[in-house]
C-alpha cells in the first residue's frame, strides 16, 4: 500500500482513492497495530456470505472480486477491490451477516482488522467514519451506474462500459504504457466479466472480438489492455441503434 502523506481530507478521498490512501500516518500506525497482515492465495475467500462479521480486511496488494449467490445458487460478480480498499466492512458496521464473499484473484496481501477493534478504532479517529461513509457512497454509485448500463446498452457497449471503468481503476495503481494503453489489472475471466455485466461468456467472446475489430482492445488469457482509451470511452457513449 502506498506509504504517500495525505492531508486531512486530501485528494484521495476527494478523487476517490483507496481507503488506505486517504489515512494520514498516525492513523495507519493505529490500524496496522489493531490488526494483522495475512497473505492470500488465488481463489481463497476472504469473507463468506452469510457468515458473522468479525473482521474487515484493508488490501494491501493483489486483486479480489466480491460476488453473491441467489437462492437459485447462481453466482454474480459484483465488483473488484484492489490495493487500498477496505472490504468486509458493511456488514460489521451494520451488525449483520455478511450480504457478499470476497474472493482473491491472484495473489493477495491484505490487512485484517478483528471488528471490535476496527470500531474502536473509528471511535478513537472520527473522521475516518467519513471516508468510510464516502466508501459507502461511492459504492452505491458504482451500483447505480451497473444498473444504468444494463438497462441502456447491451453486448459490445455494455462491455465497453465496464472496462472503460476496469481502466479507470487500473490506471490508478499503475501508470498507462507508452502510447496511453491501459492494461486492465484485475485477472478477470470471460466468465467473470460476463456475470458482472449479466451476460454469457459467448456474449463476452463476441463483445470482445467487436472491440477488437474496432481496434479499441487486445486479449490475451485473462488479459485485456485498453488500446484506445478516448476511444473506448466515445464507444461507450454511442447511443444504442
Amino acid at each position: 500500500m502506498s506509504e504517500r502523506t495525505r492531508s486531512r481530507g486530501g485528494p484521495a478521498a476527494e478523487a476517490g482513492g483507496g481507503f488506505w490512501d486517504a489515512l494520514d500516518a498516525t492513523e495507519r500506525a493505529a490500524l496496522r497495530d489493531a490488526g494483522r497482515t495475512r497473505n492470500h492465495q488465488p481463489k481463497a475467500p476472504l469473507c463468506y456470505q452469510g457468515d458473522d462479521s468479525d473482521h474487515i480486511i484493508i488490501i494491501e496488494s493483489g486483486w479480489a472480486k466480491v460476488t453473491s449467490a441467489g437462492e437459485d445458487g447462481r453466482v454474480v460478480v459484483l465488483a473488484v477491490r484492489g490495493p487500498g480498499d477496505l472490504v468486509c466492512e458493511s456488514a460489521v458496521l451494520g451488525r449483520r451477516e455478511r450480504s457478499a464473499t470476497v474472493q482473491a484473484l491472484d495473489r493477495v496481501r491484505a490487512l485484517t482488522v478483528p471488528a471490535a477493534r476496527f470500531t474502536a478504532f473509528l471511535d478513537a479517529h472520527p473522521r475516518v467514519w467519513l471516508l468510510v461513509s464516502g466508501t459507502f457512497v461511492r459504492r452505491l454509485d458504482d451500483a447505480d451506474r451497473r444498473l444504468q448500463a444494463h438497462v441502456s446498452a447491451q453486448g459490445a457497449r455494455r462491455l465497453a462500459i465496464l472496462l472503460t471503468r476496469l481502466a479507470e481503476l487500473s490506471a490508478r495503481h499503475a501508470p498507462p504504457e507508452p502510447g496511453g494503453a491501459i492494461a486492465i489489472a484485475p485477472p478477470l475471466s470471460q466468465e467473470e466479466l460476463g456475470s458482472w455485466m449479466d451476460a454469457s461468456r459467448e456474449t463476452v467472446a463476441r463483445a470482445l472480438a467487436t472491440l477488437r475489430r474496432e481496434g479499441l482492445v487486445s486479449t490475451g488469457w485473462r488479459r485485456i489492455t485498453v488500446t484506445d482509451p478516448p476511444g473506448l470511452r466515445a464507444y461507450a457513449r454511442t447511443p444504442p441503434d
